[in-house]
């Protein structure tokens, strides 16, 4: 799950990591209006009479942080207005816009609503003096089987395409999960950083923080980019990403899925199935059981010269979901819709039994290939088969017959 902006540094304030004085205003169906402008205008004034016109001592309203935690950020007057929405990129998109007046943040959030109209919160937060921007993030390296720290004196940046071209300006700190973040560790990466004295302590503290939020929220991962080394040297976090695991849910009981974090109806839809999905642009809807499996065919869609219009992995404990699958896949504006299975433990009987139903049931307009292996495997070609199904025994074959069909090549 993948919580937004507020949500996330009201986690971080909680940790004791500081951030900016906000007030959080939802956004009504409908989108911009005079009612939205005067919603926002109202809370950069807030902010502003909590700080005696600064927003610099104020409490975030989307965290229990006090003044003491606040205190000193803005040396300026003025407040950031940025659309609580889980993609990427908003600054790019215009979804961030900054404004010297109430009056002029109520007009920046008009201008949001005017990019994108399905924002339903918009966080407007005091302006921060920034003196230089960090990086800092913590994640799990698979491979090695421990916590990965990745840090840069050059925040505010893609972090990934910093790695790629300029490799020496990401710093990597390993993390032991039995030993857990050690202090040298912490004070080692602040130097590295270029940090010294007040600055690298409040790093080290920022850190640890950050750890603590990461192993107790069962996080996949927990960011801050930027985080801003204010003009009066404090440390705040001026973005927040925290991805909570899927399967960690159950403990993690405040979490729940809402609307306004996924970027379509359908992701939202597929969500609260529990079915892994991702949308994207292409020509193919991928309906695969297994994530490694589904990644694979991707792949491969791609290798081929097809593009692919989603993700969507309905192995394990969904295998029964076919119908809800198929349904999801047929709200995009595919040409084709790719199935591949591997049925072990999910048998491929029982999807081929589901997919034939799911396709009585639907009446989809549009072809459909299909590759079912596994446990039963006899038994569900033969499903497919009396249902008027060739099913495909490879999966390139099957790969390559889709991306025949999406480009016109073959019926």
């Amino acid at each position: 799950m993948k919580l937004l902006e507020h949500q996330g540094k009201a986690v971080f304030a909680e940790a004791g990591i500081t951030v900016p004085a906000s007030r959080l205003v939802s956004v009504e169906p409908g989108g911009a209006g005079q009612a939205l402008r005067e919603r926002t205008a109202e809370a950069a004034r807030e902010l502003g009479a909590a700080s005696g016109g600064s927003a610099a001592s104020a409490t975030s309203a989307t965290s229990p942080a006090g003044a003491e935690d606040t205190e000193g950020v803005s040396d300026e007057r003025g407040v950031v207005v940025k659309a609580q929405v889980t993609a990427g990129g908003r600054g790019k998109a215009g979804l961030i816009r900054t404004a010297g007046s109430p009056e002029e943040a109520g007009e920046a959030a008009e201008a949001i609503l005017s990019r994108d109209a399905t924002v339903r919160a918009l966080l407007v937060e005091e302006m921060v003096s920034i003196e230089r921007e960090l990086y800092l993030s913590i994640s799990v390296d698979a491979p090695s089987a421990r916590f990965l720290i990745l840090a840069s004196a050059s925040g505010g940046v893609e972090i990934e395409t910093l790695a790629l071209e300029q490799p020496e300006q990401v710093k990597r700190v390993e993390v032991d999960p039995f030993l857990g973040l050690q202090a040298y560790q912490s004070r080692g990466l602040a130097f590295d950083l270029g940090l010294s004295g007040d600055t690298a302590k409040q790093f080290a503290k920022v850190l640890g923080a950050l750890y603590e939020v990461f192993r107790s929220r069962d996080a996949e991962l927990a960011e801050i980019n930027p985080l801003f080394v204010t003009s009066s040297g404090r440390l705040v976090a001026g973005d927040s990403k925290l991805i909570i695991d899927d399967n960690s849910l159950d403990r993690q009981k405040e979490f729940e899925i809402t609307r306004e974090q996924f970027g379509t109806e359908t992701e939202y839809a597929a969500a609260l199935e529990g079915i892994p999905y991702v949308q994207f642009e292409g020509d193919i809807s991928l309906m695969c059981a297994g994530a490694g499996l589904t990644t694979t065919v991707y792949d491969l869609v791609q290798f081929e010269g097809g593009t692919v219009a989603n993700y969507l992995e309905f192995g394990g404990p969904n295998y029964r979901k076919a119908r809800r699958a198929m349904e999801l896949c047929l709200e995009n504006k595919s040409k084709v819709i790719l199935i591949v299975t591997f049925g072990t433990i999910a048998r491929a009987d029982v999807m081929a039994e589901g997919i034939v139903e799911a396709i009585a049931e639907l009446k989809p307009d549009r072809p459909i290939v299909t590759c079912i292996r596994g446990t039963n495997e006899e038994s569900a070609t033969q499903t497919l088969r009396d249902a008027g199904i060739e099913p495909l025994l490879d999966t390139e074959e099957a790969v390559r017959t889709a991306v025949a069909i999406a480009k016109g090549e073959r019926q």
